[in-house]
């Protein structure tokens, strides 16, 4: 078997596995241009033309929402521009795109010797590596469910999201066999390696390597960014994914947009129109729905010289993405009394541990969390 094949769902998965390639001294766009392949047929995955930087080829399984869509595709070019072969796979594209990316992907799947995936919890994933199981797995961040993933690899846990309830519904009772053969072929074996290439806080699991992510590419191709006077908002989708209520978040975010000057609001890629115009209006905040990945964002500029984040990942990725630049990151922690009753009960500890590890973030710690409109930090 020979070859690396990533399997991306997300713009920050992909940025990742240019952090991971680049890491390995790969990703340099070839020194002369090769002569041009012939075309493959439709429907399969091309093999990576000569000259490209190793043998790692990059599959996108393309996801619906519009947003993540052109994220993704500004991604996939800069792939292509240091070299990497990047093939669009329309995943979700329908009735019949399930079977159709199963027999165009079983073949490269086959052949890897090393299967690179950004979310250990996504069911797409878990099918694909159920039907065909990888000697090499490599794991990079798709967010802060890599700190979960590797708990629960380590405790021997089913694999669960975060923010999901504790108890199965149908749906996950009917994938339960798939989750639970996607987690063996997720941990180390007889034949097989597993390698976290992370930027979080990670305990390695037993039989595990740990990789540290220093956004050395991100660093080496942008910036350093310049800056502006004030200070920026990075948006979180906590109330898309029922954590915290919407009226509740959107008075946190006032009060910290006139705590530190703020004047602009960082989308995430998942925030409703709705919710994002609330922002607009009753914040008075320039909503910014981001091209790039913000550690991209960010390291172009001009970006703010104090960056405000609800716990979440890139609390702790744009300290490393924006070393020496002068910037301040800081995490506004979440106070229990701001959870709605319907949010997962690991919800508190979790978003406790993403704000309390972020080592290169300030804190920012509710004083009187009850009374969010005499909200005051420390």
């Amino acid at each position: 078997m020979t070859g690396r094949l990533a399997f991306v769902e997300s713009p920050v998965q992909l940025l990742n596995v240019l952090e991971w390639a680049h890491a390995r001294g790969r990703g340099h766009a070839p020194a002369a241009a090769p002569a041009p392949a012939p075309s493959p047929a439709p429907g399969t995955v091309p093999a990576p033309e000569p000259g490209t930087p190793d043998d790692l080829r990059i599959v996108v399984l393309s996801p619906n929402d519009p947003m993540s869509r052109g994220q993704l595709r500004r991604m996939a070019q800069l792939a292509r521009d240091e070299g990497f072969e990047v093939h669009w796979q329309e995943a979700r594209a329908g009735r019949g795109a399930l079977v159709r990316t199963l027999r165009e992907l079983g073949g490269p799947l086959r052949a890897a010797e090393r299967v690179v995936v950004g979310d250990p919890f996504s069911r797409y994933v878990q099918l694909l590596l159920t039907l065909f199981g990888p000697r090499h797995v490599t794991v990079v961040d798709d967010g802060t469910a890599t700190m979960e993933f590797a708990a629960q690899l380590a405790g021997g846990e089913r694999l669960v999201r975060w923010h999901r309830k504790g108890d199965l519904g149908p749906r996950e009772l009917l994938l339960a066999p798939v989750t639970s053969l996607a987690r063996r072929r997720l941990a180390p074996g007889p034949g097989r390696t597993v390698e976290i290439f992370t930027s979080l806080p990670v305990q390695a699991p037993p039989g595990t390597e740990v990789t540290e992510n220093a956004y050395a590419w991100t660093r080496e191709r942008f910036g350093p960014p310049p800056l502006t006077g004030g200070a920026d908002l990075v948006g979180t989708s906590l109330v898309e994914t029922g954590v915290i209520d919407a009226d509740h978040y959107l008075r946190v975010v006032g009060q910290l947009a006139r705590a530190h000057g703020a004047t602009r609001y960082f989308a995430h890629r998942r925030e409703s129109p709705e919710k994002l115009h609330r922002i607009a209006v009753e914040a008075g905040l320039q909503v910014v729905r981001p091209e790039l990945p913000l550690e991209l964002i960010a390291r172009r500029g001009p970006i703010g010289a104090t960056i405000v984040s609800f716990p979440s990942t890139v609390v702790h990725t744009l300290p490393l993405a924006l070393a020496g630049t002068g910037v301040k990151v800081a995490v506004c922690e979440i106070a229990p009394e701001w959870l709605k009753a319907t949010a997962s009960p690991r919800a508190q500890g979790f978003l406790a541990g993403v704000a309390g590890t972020a080592s290169g973030a300030d804190r920012l710690t509710p004083r009187n969390a009850s009374a969010v409109d005499r909200l005051e930090f420390g």
